[in-house]
């Protein structure tokens, strides 16, 4: 199961081979805890999302391994979550303009015996100096929309960021090597022909 509605992560996992049997968002508060460093929230968040999601299998979480995910942009100390609007988009691309800034990808993944393994991944992300044109012509894509920080490194965002240093697909929603290792610890055997759906064995 991958507790998480989010398009980008579904694609990320079939392009290792892997499709969940079931996807379905956890329902969560993700409201950052007082003084939570950015790193802590995107690793809370996953644990909770997964542990969420296996309590709403109910008896069906019995034999499921659940897999969570948690993106948190983080422009030093403070995270940047979804832009409620434009305006607030804006300040967050503004605040991303000409640095470098942290993308945190937390992850969790919970065995068929009930069993939660966690992994924290950090990408380094730099942005070019926007313009003010640019600036405007992304606001007006809409594409910030939906995306942690404000913006879709695998959408038109990918011009204005000349560096990346780390996981890519971390960026993008989901690390797919530290995924891959966390599944495989689970009893999820990802070298097997055809090894969807997300159940550990693979298809004939």
């Amino acid at each position: 199961m991958l507790a998480s509605a989010s398009p980008r992560r579904l694609d990320l996992l079939k392009q290792i081979g892997l499709v969940p049997d079931l996807v379905q968002a956890a329902d969560i508060d993700e409201t950052p805890l007082k003084d939570e460093a950015p790193r802590a929230l995107a690793l809370r968040l996953a644990i909770a999302k997964a542990m969420a999601a296996r309590e709403a299998l109910g008896p069906a979480a019995d034999g499921a391994v659940v897999l969570a995910a948690d993106t948190v942009v983080a422009a030093g100390r403070r995270a940047l979550g979804k832009p409620q609007d434009a305006a607030e988009a804006r300040r967050f691309l503004e605040l991303l303009s000409g640095r470098r800034h942290r993308v945190h990808g937390g992850l969790c993944v919970i065995d068929a015996d009930g069993r939660a393994r966690s992994r924290l991944v950090t990408t380094q992300v730099g942005f070019k100096r926007l313009s003010e044109a640019e600036f405007r012509a992304y606001l007006a894509s809409g594409e910030w929309a939906g995306k942690a920080g404000g913006y879709a490194i695998q959408g038109r965002a990918a011009a204005f960021i000349p560096f990346v240093s780390g996981s890519y697909p971390n960026v993008v929603g989901l690390p797919l090597v530290e995924t891959a290792v966390l599944l495989a610890a689970s009893g999820i055997d990802i070298t097997a022909a055809d090894a969807s759906p997300m159940t550990g064995e693979a298809t004939p």
